[in-house]
């Protein structure tokens, strides 16, 4: 216990000495807008889904909008990212369920996100981490990656690495280390070609033996 302690101190300290005010790149206009920059960014890169949704959103901002045009129309406008002929029906399915079950409002809990199709539990995460004052700590692939080199979590799958980590950080810093922990993985602990000795949190691990 006092080992993880050490540890989660080393992470927390380093993190808020190289991201001291983190802010979310991922461009939206309006609530809409987020939740299909959210589920259009599954198994695609952020950066790419930016470049595209700073024009799709010039069109499209309410889900109204999106029942004027058709679903070759949106496949058109995303064809630029992965699995865009499954998220076009999703964008247009999600825009007819806002409109005749919620009025075109969003809602703000995890069942009802959940049932939206192409929102699962991480971008209903999110989602909330944005919108409301809801603890949560969406696991992405980089968290997963950082709890598994940590050694917090057994990284066998993100719904553990979820609750590990809400267990070992304190809940009022799980919104700032969710973004600093994905800035992190990005900068200094990549997926591919990792170099251990530009990790700076594992190389301060190692040397105060905590992995």
């Amino acid at each position: 216990m006092l080992e993880t302690k050490k540890k989660i101190k080393i992470i927390i300290d380093t993190l808020d000495f190289l991201y001291p005010n983190p802010i979310s790149s991922l461009y939206h206009i309006n609530e809409y807008t987020l939740l299909l920059a959210i589920m259009l960014t599954s198994r695609s890169k952020e950066k790419k889904v930016n470049e595209l949704t700073k024009h799709f959103f010039k069109k499209i901002q309410n889900p109204q909008e999106i029942l004027k045009i058709s679903i070759n129309d949106i496949k058109n406008s995303i064809k630029n990212i992965g699995l865009y002929n499954k998220k076009a029906i999703n964008i247009y399915n999600i825009s007819n369920i806002l409109i005749d079950k919620y009025h075109g409002v969003i809602p703000k809990n995890f069942s009802e996100l959940e049932s939206l199709p192409g929102i699962g539990h991480k971008s209903a995460s999110v989602f909330l981490f944005h919108r409301s004052k809801k603890p949560v700590f969406p696991v992405d692939t980089h968290i997963h990656r950082m709890m598994f080199r940590w050694k917090l979590s057994n990284g066998k799958n993100v719904e553990q690495t979820e609750k590990d980590a809400k267990r070992v950080f304190p809940k009022k810093k799980w919104k700032k280390l969710h973004l600093q922990i994905i800035f992190y993985g990005k900068n200094y602990s990549p997926s591919r070609r990792w170099n251990p000795k530009k990790d700076i949190i594992y190389q301060k691990l190692v040397n105060n033996h905590l992995l």
